[in-house]
C-alpha cells in the first residue's frame, strides 16, 4: 500500500491480530515439536514431515506450499546455507547449524517463524558458529523490541544492525549482515511489503502505527555477507563456504504495546528483559 507513492503499512484490527496469534503459535509450537526431534542421523526430509503433520494436525496449512513452485512445509538451511535450503535426504551430525524456517495458516491468516540450533547441542558445535547463533538471536530481540507506534520502520532494522555491530566488537570478529534478503509484514499473506531490512536504509522509512504486523528476520554470517542461489534454485548459500544464523518472529504492535505472536510466551520474558511494553489482547 502506497500513499503518492510512498509506502504505508497497513494497520490491523485487535480481531484480525489475535486471528493472527492462532496462526502464530502453531507455527510455535512446531518448532518447539521440532527442537525436540533434531539429532544427529535425522534427514531434513523428516523434519518437514513431521512439521507438515503437525500443521495440518493443529487445523492450520503450511503457507510456504502456497508459495509457487515450493512444494514443502519447512526452508532448512545446514552451515553456509543461509536461507531458503530444501528438505530431502540431508543426514545431520553433529555440530551442524541447522536453520529451521516455519510457517502457518491458519483461518486465512498467517505466522512466520525461524530458528536456528547446533545438532547435538551448543557443546558439539563450533565456539565460533555457537557465538554467531546467539548474536543473531540477540539481533532479533533488538529488532523486535524497537517496534513503536509511529515509529520509523527504519528504527527496527538500524536496532538489529546496532545490537551486531556492538556484539561484532566486542568479539574482535566482523559479522556479516545479509543485505538480499530481509523481513517483511505480514498478515492474510505471508508476505507483504514493505520489506524489514536488518540494517538502516537512507532517508524516511514508512511509519509504524498500531496494528502493525511484521515478521522480523536478521540472517547473520560469520565471513562476509556475499551470497548465491545454488542450482536448486532456492537455497542461499554464502560465497566463501561461512556458516550462517537465522531467526526470526512474527510481532503486532498493539495498543498495549508488543506482542511477539509465534513465541510461546508472547515474547514476554525477552521484551520485559529489554523495557520493551508486552501487549497481549488475550
Amino acid at each position: 500500500m502506497s500513499l503518492f507513492g510512498r509506502e504505508r503499512i497497513r494497520p490491523r484490527t485487535p480481531d484480525q491480530i489475535r486471528a493472527m496469534r492462532v496462526a502464530g503459535l502453531l507455527t510455535g509450537r512446531t518448532l518447539e515439536m521440532l527442537r525436540g526431534e533434531v539429532r544427529a542421523g535425522v534427514t531434513t526430509g523428516k523434519l518437514d514431515a513431521l512439521a507438515e503433520d503437525f500443521i495440518r494436525s493443529g487445523g492450520g496449512v503450511p503457507n510456504f506450499q502456497l508459495v509457487p513452485g515450493y512444494v514443502n512445509t519447512l526452508c532448512t538451511s545446514v552451515n553456509d546455507e543461509i536461507v531458503h535450503g530444501i528438505p530431502g535426504d540431508r543426514v545431520l551430525r553433529d555440530g551442524d547449524l541447522l536453520s529451521i524456517d516455519c510457517g502457518a495458516e491458519v483461518d486465512g491468516w498467517n505466522g512466520d517463524s525461524a530458528i536456528t540450533l547446533v545438532v547435538g547441542g551448543d557443546e558439539a558445535g563450533d565456539p565460533a558458529a555457537v557465538r554467531l547463533n546467539d548474536v543473531t538471536r540477540r539481533s532479533l530481540w533488538a529488532g523486535l523490541a524497537a517496534l513503536r507506534p509511529d515509529g520509523d520502520l527504519n528504527d527496527i532494522g538500524g536496532a538489529v544492525e546496532d545490537s551486531i555491530t556492538d556484539d561484532a566488537r566486542d568479539d574482535g570478529v566482523d559479522y556479516g549482515i545479509v543485505q538480499d534478503y530481509t523481513g517483511h509484514a505480514i498478515g492474510e499473506h505471508m508476505h507483504l511489503p514493505p520489506n524489514v531490512p536488518n540494517y538502516r536504509e537512507p532517508g524516511r522509512r514508512p511509519r509504524t502505527p498500531v496494528g502493525t504486523t511484521l515478521a522480523i528476520e536478521p540472517m547473520v554470517t560469520l565471513g562476509d555477507q556475499a551470497n548465491h542461489v545454488l542450482p536448486d534454485e532456492w537455497t542461499v548459500a554464502t560465497d566463501d563456504g561461512a556458516v550462517a544464523s537465522h531467526w526470526e518472529h512474527t510481532v503486532a504492535l498493539t495498543e498495549l504495546g508488543l506482542w511477539v505472536l509465534t513465541a510461546l510466551d508472547g515474547g514476554e520474558a525477552e521484551l520485559t528483559a529489554r523495557g520493551a511494553p508486552f501487549g497481549p489482547l488475550d
